[in-house]
């Protein structure tokens, strides 16, 4: 995780109850976890618009076909060249 090991973690913990009191860390914690649950919805929404847009745009079926036909193609000359 970010290259933090346990020691890291214990003295950003330390410092961070140091300068909110310890009536304020789950508070924050709580926050910071429904912001990252949001955000990562967020992510998943956009992802499945994203994917619905793909499937709705004309030709697409066709392009994705095409490519694999030249994808498989491509890998029968390599082993022919080998």
């Amino acid at each position: 995780m970010f290259g933090l090991g346990t020691p890291e973690l214990i003295v950003i913990l330390a410092i961070a109850f140091l300068f909110f009191g310890g009536k304020k860390l789950p508070e924050i914690g709580s926050g910071l976890g429904k912001a990252i649950g949001s955000f990562k919805k967020g992510l998943d929404d956009a992802e499945e618009a994203g994917v619905d847009l793909k499937r709705s745009l004309p030709g697409v079926k066709e392009v994705t076909a095409v490519k694999e036909k030249v994808d498989k193609a491509r890998d029968i000359t390599q082993v022919l060249t080998k």
